[in-house]
This record gives C-alpha cells, sequence and structure tokens, in this order.
C-alpha cells in the first residue's frame, strides 16, 4: 500500500530506492520501483504531488514521433494511459482520456513533403494510424480550419488525460511507496560504493539508488550528487481562455499550426491556447515562474490564423476570462530525456530532460526500473546518460518540441 503523508522530523528510515520530485515523472517512477518490489520513498518539496511543471502542462500525449528513442517510449505509454485502471489495479480512478488526436496543419504547400516525410518515419518507428489529409477532405473533417489550410498529419490515438488524476492514481497502485510532500532535498551523500544517503530537512534517508525526477530542478540536483548535467530550462507559458462561444468547435482535436508554433484544444469551460517561442531565453527554474502580460493575445493572435473561429470568441472576452500560467521544458543537447543509470555516480539514477514529461511517464518509469533491476541492460537504453560523452547527439526533427 501507497501512503501520502507530510512528515515529522525522522531519524534515519531506510529505503531501496529514493526517488527525487513528486510530479507525473517521479510518481510514475515510484510506481515501478515499488511494483519491482523495492521499497521505494518519494520527495516533493510542495505540499502536493502534480503540483508544478506537471501542472502547468497542457496535459497531452501522441504517438507521433519521428525518432525511435523517443516513439518507443510514447507507444507503450498511450498503451498504459488506455489501459490505466488495469495498470494500477483501482477502479475508482478517473484519468479523464481523450483521444480526440493531433491535428499538424499548414497552410504553405511547400510544407507537404515535410508532411509526408514525418508519416513515413512514423510507420517507420511503428506507429500506426496517422495520416496525410488534404485540400477538400481537410476542411470536410475539420470544418473550423481556415480556407488557406492546405495539409495536415493527423492520428486520432492522440488526445489529453487529467495529470493531477494521473499522477495521484499512479501513487494509490503502488505497492510499498511512502510519498512525503513538503520535504526539501538538502543533499546527497556518496561513500566509496556510490550513493549512500539522502539528506532532507527532515532527516536522512539511507539508500543505494536514488533516481533524480526533479523536472525544471533535475540540474541542481544532480549537482548535489557531483554531477553537472548538460539541461537548459526554459519557460513556456499556456492560456485558458473561458467560452462558452456558439462557434468554438468543443470536439476539435488538439491543433497545432506548423507555421507559427502556436496550438489549441479544447478544455471544460471554454479552450487552452499557446505558442511555442523559439526565441524564449534559457532562465533559472521557478517554483511560481512570472507570465507575460500580452501572451494570451499574441497567442489567440497566432492561433487564430488558420483557426478563424477565435477571432468570434476573442471579440467580447474579459479580463477575468483569461488566465495565463507557465512552467518550464528541459532541453538536452539533443532533445530527449535521460533515463537510466547516469554511470559517474554508482546508484545515482536519472529520469529528466523533458520537454514531453506527461506523454512518457509511464513507459519511462518502467525503463528505470527495468534497468535498475537488471531486466534491460542500459547498453540497449538509447535515451542513457553517457550517449553525451559517446557522441551520440542528434536532435530530432519531430514536430513541435
Amino acid at each position: 500500500m501507497s501512503d501520502i503523508q507530510i512528515p515529522k522530523a525522522f531519524n534515519t528510515l531506510t529505503a531501496d530506492a529514493v526517488v527525487i520530485g513528486g510530479g507525473i515523472v517521479g510518481t510514475a517512477t515510484a510506481f515501478w520501483l515499488s511494483k519491482a518490489g523495492m521499497k521505494t520513498i518519494l520527495i516533493e518539496k510542495r505540499d502536493g504531488l502534480s503540483s508544478l511543471t506537471t501542472a502547468a502542462s497542457a496535459e497531452c500525449f501522441r504517438t507521433q514521433f519521428t525518432e525511435q528513442a523517443m516513439a518507443d517510449i510514447a507507444l507503450p505509454s498511450v498503451g498504459m494511459f488506455e489501459n490505466f485502471n488495469d495498470l494500477i489495479g483501482r477502479s475508482d480512478i478517473d484519468i479523464h482520456l481523450t483521444q480526440r488526436g493531433y491535428l499538424f496543419v499548414t497552410d504553405e504547400a511547400a510544407q507537404l513533403p515535410e508532411l509526408e516525410k514525418a508519416i513515413a518515419h512514423y510507420e517507420a518507428c511503428g506507429v500506426t494510424g496517422s495520416e496525410l489529409i488534404t485540400g477538400t477532405d481537410l476542411h470536410k473533417r475539420f470544418p473550423f480550419l481556415g480556407p488557406d489550410a492546405v495539409a495536415a498529419s493527423f492520428n486520432n490515438r492522440d488526445g489529453w488525460l487529467s495529470t493531477h488524476e494521473a499522477t495521484y492514481g499512479f501513487a494509490k497502485g503502488s505497492d510499498d511507496a511512502t510519498f512525503f510532500m513538503k520535504t526539501m532535498v538538502t543533499g546527497i551523500q556518496t561513500d566509496a560504493r556510490g550513493i549512500c544517503s539522502v539528506e532532507t530537512d527532515k532527516g536522512n534517508i539511507s539508500t543505494r539508488l536514488v533516481v533524480n525526477c526533479a523536472g525544471p530542478y533535475a540540474r541542481d540536483i544532480g549537482q548535489m550528487a557531483g554531477l553537472d548535467m548538460p539541461f537548459r530550462t526554459v519557460r513556456r507559458q499556456k492560456a485558458f481562455i473561458k467560452s462558452d462561444h456558439a462557434d468554438l468547435p468543443a470536439d476539435a482535436p488538439f491543433t497545432v499550426d506548423l507555421v507559427n508554433h502556436s496550438y489549441w484544444r479544447p478544455e471544460a469551460g471554454g479552450l487552452l491556447c499557446a505558442w511555442v517561442d523559439p526565441d524564449e531565453p534559457e532562465t533559472r527554474p521557478a517554483d511560481e515562474p512570472p507570465t507575460d502580460w500580452d501572451f494570451a493575445a499574441e497567442s489567440i493572435y497566432r492561433v487564430s490564423r488558420l483557426n478563424p473561429f477565435l477571432d468570434g470568441v476573442a471579440e467580447n472576452l474579459k479580463a477575468e476570462d483569461v488566465n495565463v500560467s507557465a512552467g518550464f521544458y528541459v532541453y538536452t543537447p539533443d532533445e530527449k530525456p535521460v533515463i537510466g543509470p547516469s554511470e559517474e555516480i554508482e546508484g545515482f539514477h536519472l529520469n529528466c530532460g523533458y520537454w514531453c514529461g506527461v506523454m512518457m511517464s509511464p513507459e519511462a518509469g518502467k525503463r528505470v526500473a527495468d534497468i535498475a533491476t537488471g531486466r534491460m541492460d542500459n547498453k540497449d537504453n538509447p535515451l542513457r546518460y553517457s550517449r553525451f560523452k559517446e557522441g551520440d547527439v542528434k536532435p530530432g526533427d519531430t514536430f513541435l518540441k
């Protein structure tokens, strides 16, 4: 049984594994470690799970990845979301799975070969069901698109879910796992054998295995153990627009404008919209990152380019109808996460470096456990940390990263 608590000061505890970070990635990791028979303690500095970067996400998942290493994590993760109650062994959790697809759309005919190439790569990576939709067929199936839209790739298995429910589902479905809230990691100790303990503001935990799932703070946690990881943290914002406008297509997919990097999807009571600014600078992580006063207006402007219904939605918006929030993407040199042992420090494992943590969390957590328990050889893991030293660093061409 799992135990979620805010501990008082304690004397030294002992655990088979300590997971640092209580977002969906860390909680899924704790779930799989516990299922592997390990006494697991997860440490989260805030007062609840799924309360920082996970909560700030667009809560989406997809199969459409052009890199094999990413598809191999994304595909089984979607399968786990589709069978979530069976996975965690509980029937009382509803993650509100919504599979309306991802639609990557363009109004530039010159991008058609790029879409065709992407779909070919999906198929080569084992991602089935993606379609190239063009011309009148595109507008018949997605009538909310503007007349200039000419082509799109679409996979109806993609979608979104409740990250809060999924995170707590992983926690409640764990076996011998304890989740410590409002507990700050203050240090990581090593000895001649490697990792030996985690220091917190409540007491120390003796362990030989630490998994760094600290999201935007992963680099800081790595430095506590003596590992300086090549990560960049970049703020990403999103806007919730409250609206019951008649033109808002409530059954639309997650829709991405491939020309200006904007996206939107329906949300209860309105819609979410945002855009990925390629020039957003690297910034230090913060629990409550600032938001830009004009982000919502800029997002609506960009999204409305190929989704003109938004012009009507925006006409009578009031300030109280708009909420902008922010979190962080973490980028590695090849824009792929790091999963598995650091190899430089015995017992210090990683599950971090994500811009796509929500959608990959189930299988990534399982891979951590499989490697830690010897069911998978880290040499067969293309997302191993040592790839950076090995020179196996090549950014992929997956859309919207």
